[in-house]
């Protein structure tokens, strides 16, 4: 007969092998329950996942529920290690693994591409060739898009080439010429779903014409969102190859993708700090080292952006009283100097302004790249 303490302790024991002491799916530390019939540690937040994957994953908590002598025999043959070697066995390099904080979707697709689908096993290339099309289009797909003038969210058909490396939308289904023509040079894509205010909600930008352009799309199917934004991520790093013939993908890969290190409101005042404090929509990425305003979160255009360098170049930060100036309501300051200007911005609250701090300051702190100082001649401030 099972003894419940006995095969409790065993688990635990077992979470703490290297391999087995992270979530299998999202990598979140200490996991505290197990899918007994795939022989993963998976976290809280994961196992209520694999709850929905009935016929694939049953869960327990190691440390709550009775476990039957077979079942934690099973997971000392099996853990997460190698799990890992049968489900991810031929993950595409480019393809998003999710993180703790990633959103749901996200991760809930990538449990059930593992599992349920079995995308990675090597058994069938099906779903692979979705990302492998070659020189054809890639990707069609019928999305809702958020208008640029206003709030409505309205049918459009994207089209994503590898032959050209772009992204196509038309308004309408027999459309000849396309509404846009997105170049794979300067895209971005990163979900949004608080933002946008759909759980599948994701955001695609570009550069128009010195500005960034925002395009906030969504599906109602995780799986058909889940799988534009990877195809995006196969054709960015298709491009990426081409440009960069001599790199191996591992090294073009953290380029795919610009990803958002800091986003909120501040407020902000003019060039001479005489004018009137603004609140403003501010989105800080590291990759580019840009800092994107707009009137609101929703924007399709940004008003301007201040390129960050770094310390050797006269960039630096440092905390503010507002309380002297002519801010508004918002009183926790924060002074950004560049060799060209100095920018003050106004918090709302002071743990806003911590955060703040510490995003530019993790920018600062690294050298530049060769194509930052590119961009450091070609930048233009536009307040």
């Amino acid at each position: 007969m099972a003894s419940p303490s006995r095969n409790n302790k065993i688990l635990q024991e077992l979470v703490q092998e290297p391999g087995n002491s992270v979530c299998a799916d999202c990598a979140a530390p200490e996991p505290d329950w197990a899918s007994y019939t795939l022989g993963v540690f998976v976290c809280l937040n994961c196992s209520g996942m694999h709850r929905n994957l009935h016929a694939v994953s049953k869960v327990k908590s190691i440390q709550l529920d009775y476990w039957e002598d077979s079942l934690v025999q099973f997971m000392r043959e099996r853990g997460n290690t190698a799990a890992k070697d049968i489900f991810e066995k031929c993950v595409p390099s480019f393809f998003y693994r999710p993180h703790q904080k990633d959103c749901v979707v996200l991760k809930d697709q990538w449990i059930r591409s593992k599992y349920e689908r079995r995308e990675f096993t090597g058994e069938s290339n099906f779903f692979l060739k979705t990302y492998s099309a070659g020189t054809s289009y890639l990707f069609e797909v019928v999305l809702w898009k958020k208008g640029k003038d206003n709030k409505q969210f309205l049918k459009r058909i994207f089209l994503l080439s590898q032959k050209d490396f772009t992204l196509r939308y038309f308004i309408k289904e027999d459309s000849k010429v396309p509404k846009a023509v997105i170049s794979m040079k300067d895209l971005n894509a990163e979900f949004q779903p608080e933002k946008i205010g759909h759980a599948h909600g994701l955001q695609i930008s570009f550069k128009e014409d010195e500005h960034t352009r925002n395009l906030f799309v969504y599906h109602e199917d995780g799986q058909v969102i889940v799988s534009f934004f990877n195809a995006i991520r196969a054709t960015r790093l298709a491009y990426l190859l081409k440009k960069h013939p001599t790199l191996q993908s591992n090294h073009l890969i953290p380029q795919i993708q610009a990803h958002c290190l800091k986003e909120g409101y501040m407020e902000k005042t003019g060039p001479t700090q005489r004018e009137a404090f603004k609140k403003r929509w501010f989105t800080l990425f590291s990759t580019n080292r840009k800092l994107l305003y707009f009137k609101s979160p929703l924007d399709a255009t940004d008003l301007g952006s201040v390129f960050i360098g770094s310390e050797n170049h006269g960039y630096s930060v440092s905390e503010s009283c507002g309380r002297n100036m002519r801010s508004g309501r918002w009183h926790c300051g924060i002074t950004l100097e560049t060799p060209g200007r100095q920018f003050v911005f106004m918090c709302e609250q002071e743990q806003e302004r911590k955060e703040w701090m510490e995003a530019f300051r993790a920018i600062i702190s690294q050298p530049m790249t060769p194509e930052d100082y590119s961009m450091v001649y070609s930048h233009k401030h536009n307040q």
